[in-house]
């Protein structure tokens, strides 16, 4: 009987601490709306780039990242600690390492997003001089497998503002 007690008492403070643990790593830091202003500058930057995986023994094969979501983050204090705590030092992570989780809201309504063409190509306009982090996620279920392939990854880009046609990025998590 002080076990089914012990249970019931216990029972809760287990499953906080699991949906704490699913929310993704946390930064410690808030966010601080002084570090973006530039973002709500007009900008006639333009971003352009390519979402692809090679998938395959021999890496051969190029999956395009089409339909997937691509982010366009300002790079503050914030998100560079947030991006360090996702990938640690390297830009890709396998689909089985991605981590789950909901960053602050006022850092959320800053990023912009565009969603990826059929041939892997996307592009952010009217963007404002400044670093920004690019990301997406892209995974998929192979054929006769349950294990996912694929991944999250990332980059780093900087507009001057001086730019004589568009900034060209890959994501393909090299």
């Amino acid at each position: 009987m002080r076990w089914l007690k012990f249970l019931v008492v216990i029972a809760p403070f287990v499953m906080l601490a699991g949906c704490n643990a699913a929310r993704g790593p946390s930064t410690g830091l808030g966010f601080d709306q002084s570090q973006v202003s530039y973002v709500r500058a007009p900008g006639r930057g333009v971003i352009a780039g390519q979402a692809f995986l090679r998938e395959g023994a021999g890496k051969s094969n190029v999956r395009y990242a089409a339909g997937e979501t691509v982010r366009l983050i300002p790079a503050t204090t914030y998100a560079q600690d947030r991006i360090k705590k996702f990938y640690g030092s390297v830009k890709f992570l396998p689909a089985a390492s991605v981590p789950e989780g909901e960053p602050d809201t006022q850092y959320a309504s800053l990023t912009r997003t565009t969603t990826v063409e059929p041939d892997g190509r996307f592009t952010f306009e009217n963007v404002a001089p400044g670093r920004y982090y690019l990301t997406t996620r892209f995974i998929w279920k192979p054929k006769n497998s349950s294990t996912p392939e694929g991944g999250a990854m990332y980059e780093e880009v900087t507009l001057t503002g001086q730019e004589n046609g568009p900034v060209k990025v890959v994501l393909s998590g090299n």
